[in-house]
């Protein structure tokens, strides 16, 4: 018996463990299954964090919300202004009087799931707060590192239509996001399903359940690093990165940090398709959410009316798609 072979009833188990995490977040939005998936694929991997980006009042924050829920993991919430500082999501040392000592309060990131809400309306100093946070998974005040909770991810939100009082991410902080997703309008019979299901509720608010626990989430990512890639899958990867290195039409390609994560998040949808082995299509779902916020435009051409997804759409084709076993 090969390899593959011994792992599938483990492979299988994975499979229905995600079904089961989606279905339950998708009592609470309707219609979005292939983007839940590619949620909980970035939340599964290492250094998972999502930049999400749509336009106001599409479930962003209840997508963060419910699989915090469904995955028992503790969520904090964070609004982002102008006004907001770096303390006041880190947190910091205050003195107690009773004891006359310094003491350290905690702010919302040690948590597992943080969302910044608008994040790109805090101040670059606010912001730049969260790069070692999301790089390193700790803290560092006064001097003294703390370590974050296990695990960590940062889910921040901006609306790409209004940006007036907005500071825009740095590429060093837009990198930092392994994947940048849109959740888009919903279709009509989805949207009537909405209401439905609100009319029958009677109110706002959802019930959903714990589908697994929070040691089980973490079990979960480790087989995923288990999950076999080819040679030959891991060169494609370094060669669709590499192309948006060298494209006319690209002032900045990706960095190897977009190459990880690609074989990060094609690893974990692996996963959750049932699958101990990583096939090219799984590369090519995840290369637009991971690459394009890590490219730039070369400004000289945007007169073609080329978006950065057309510019992805050519690396793609471009790159010959390897033929790789499945063990």
């Amino acid at each position: 018996m090969t390899k593959t072979q011994s792992m599938l009833p483990q492979a299988e188990a994975f499979a229905e463990n995600s079904a089961q995490i989606i279905n339950e977040v998708e009592k609470a939005v309707i219609g979005k299954r292939e983007i839940l998936m590619k949620l909980l694929a970035a939340f599964l991997c290492s250094g998972g964090h999502v930049l999400l980006e749509d336009n106001p009042g599409l479930a962003k924050t209840l997508v963060a919300n419910s699989f915090a829920t469904t995955l028992g993991l503790k969520f904090k919430r964070v609004q982002f202004t102008p006004d907001l500082l770096p303390g006041d999501i880190t947190g910091g040392f205050i003195f107690d009087s009773s004891n006359s000592t310094f003491v350290l309060r905690k702010g919302p990131l040690f948590s597992n799931i943080i969302l910044g809400d608008e994040i790109n309306r805090a101040s670059p100093k606010t912001q730049s707060a969260l790069l070692e946070a999301m790089q390193e998974f700790q803290v560092t005040l006064e001097g003294d590192s703390f370590k974050l909770p296990e695990p960590f991810i940062v889910i921040a939100t901006q609306n790409p239509i209004e940006y007036e009082g907005t500071f825009p991410l740095p590429e060093a902080q837009l990198d930092r996001f392994l994947i940048r997703l849109s959740i888009g309008y919903p279709d009509l019979e989805d949207e009537q399903q909405i209401l439905a299901q609100r009319n029958e509720r009677k109110r706002d608010t959802f019930e959903l359940n714990s589908v697994i626990t929070d040691v089980a989430f973490q079990d979960m990512r480790r087989y995923v690093e288990s999950v076999y890639i080819n040679s030959d899958i891991q060169r494609y990867i370094c060669q669709l990165v590499a192309k948006t290195r060298h494209h006319k039409m690209i002032d900045l390609g990706a960095s190897p940090r977009g190459s990880l994560a690609l074989l990060k998040v094609s690893k974990a949808w692996a996963a959750i398709q049932g699958r101990n082995f990583v096939l090219p299509d799984d590369v090519k779902t995840f290369a637009h959410c991971a690459l394009s916020h890590r490219i730039i435009l070369d400004p000289n051409l945007w007169g073609s009316k080329k978006t950065v997804h057309d510019i992805i759409d050519e690396v793609i084709q471009s790159v010959p798609i390897p033929v790789a076993p499945s063990e």
